[in-house]
Parts: C-alpha cells; structure tokens; sequence
C-alpha cells in the first residue's frame, strides 16, 4: 500500500506528481529544487541553491517520519560539472556518517532554471 507524502516545508509539486510516496517502509522522493517554500524564491548561486535543496529534502524527509541519516540513494543533477566539488561540499554537511549511495549527472537544464534537483530514497 502506498502513502501520499506532502509537506509546506518543502517545494510544492509543479506537476501531476507527489512530493514523496510511501511504500513498504520506503520513502521514494521526486527531485527536490532550491525554491524557498515559504517565498516562492529562489536563491542566487550554486552554495545558496546547493543549501536550499539540501534543506528542503530534510524537511520532506521529515514529514515523512525518516531523516537525512536514513537516506539509501541519492541522485543529484547538476547543470554545471564545474559545480561538482562545490556542491559535494554542501551536501556532506546534510549527512553525519554512512553517506547514501549517489549518483551525480550534469543535465542541460532544469525546472525553474535551477542549477541543481536531488532526489532520495530512504527507509523508514
């Protein structure tokens, strides 16, 4: 059986999809871009997008009952490899030990012209 995710804390769906699903103890989130979910905005640079996304899985995470620390797999995309080591940086300040398994690819855009989207599994 599957559970709808949904949370204010994190970007709203801009599709005909859910935030997250629930599915046997899994929690399978759709990307996650850096809007700010109480403004609408969207951060200036790669650090301040890289922390907005970063933040905004948390809380998705949350309101589906799990963590950072229980995430399996990431897939983070990126619009410029160049950002790579920037945004490595950011993200391992999100996870304390046992970092996910992760995949990392340079796409030639995203939603909202962002410069990254992660998504994530995580048990529950």
């Amino acid at each position: 059986m599957k559970r709808v995710i949904s949370t204010e804390n994190a970007p709203a769906a801009i599709g005909p999809y859910s935030q997250a699903i629930e599915v046997n103890g899994m929690i399978y989130t759709s990307g996650v871009i850096p809007v700010n979910p109480k403004t609408g905005e969207i951060p200036e640079g790669t650090v301040e997008q890289a922390k907005q996304a970063m933040k905004n899985l948390s809380n998705l995470l949350e309101a589906a009952g799990t963590s950072m620390g229980n995430v399996v797999k990431t897939t983070v995309f990126i619009k410029e490899m160049d950002d790579f080591g920037v945004i490595n940086g950011i993200y391992q300040e999100f996870f304390e030990s046992d970092f996910p398994a992760r995949s990392c690819v340079e796409v030639a855009r995203l939603p909202k012209d962002v410069l990254l989207e992660v998504e994530a599994v995580a048990v529950k």
